[in-house]
């Protein structure tokens, strides 16, 4: 067994170990769930519990590192959303995924109180998904613009966008850049489109 395999493996053994503690700890009500897939431990939780579940991940089970907030959109189910939190040691001694259902119009407890780095998590599921945080500190747009009506990563949303009405933040046009010796072109394949490939760069 390789010492990257052996690590992995660690990881595993001690995530489920925690994923077990808190299905002693909130019981079946709050900790719907618990899966386990390649070594990767997920805990599925009330939305309720959630809080108090995230909490003793950080403060009694010293998961110090918030790697990732993210969310699903499950189009046609109810609830509709998953919000997933991805939680780690600062010493990559073990990862545990928590997730929690959420129906449409229902809002999550923030974070940030516990994690700092939920902040910007949050704003970007806010921004993309439409989810909202209650007791977020700023939730605004991260990543569109104030007063852009839609949640572009939602299943409804097109994959080719949809018309800006702000023509000054976003447009559909011809990138200024576009024909320049440092922009990719289209080609036939990915290496002749590339700068280099047209001796360019």
């Amino acid at each position: 067994m390789s010492r990257g395999t052996e690590n992995v493996s660690g990881q595993g053994a001690e995530a489920g170990a925690d994923a077990s503690r808190l299905r002693k700890e909130f019981g079946r009500t709050k900790v719907r769930e618990m899966r386990e897939f390649r070594g990767e431990h997920t805990v599925v939780v009330k939305l309720g519990a959630l809080q108090e579940v995230l909490s003793h991940c950080r403060l009694a089970l010293r998961y110090d590192f918030l790697l990732d907030i993210s969310s699903v959109d499950n189009m046609g189910e109810d609830p509709r959303f998953e919000i997933v939190y991805e939680l780690a040691t600062v010493d990559d001694r073990k990862h545990l995924r928590i997730k929690a259902p959420v129906a449409e119009g229902e809002e999550v407890v923030s974070v940030v109180d516990l994690w700092k780095t939920a902040n910007w998590h949050e704003r970007e599921v806010y921004d993309m998904m439409g989810l909202r945080f209650t007791g977020h500190p700023n939730l605004k747009r991260i990543l569109m613009w104030e007063g852009y009506p839609y949640h572009p990563l939602r299943k409804e949303f097109p994959l080719a966008g949809k018309p800006s009405e702000m023509p000054d933040v976003a447009f559909s046009g011809i990138a200024p850049l576009e024909g320049g010796p440092f922009v990719t072109s289209p080609g036939s394949d990915r290496v002749s489109g590339e700068p280099r490939a047209k001796g360019e760069s």
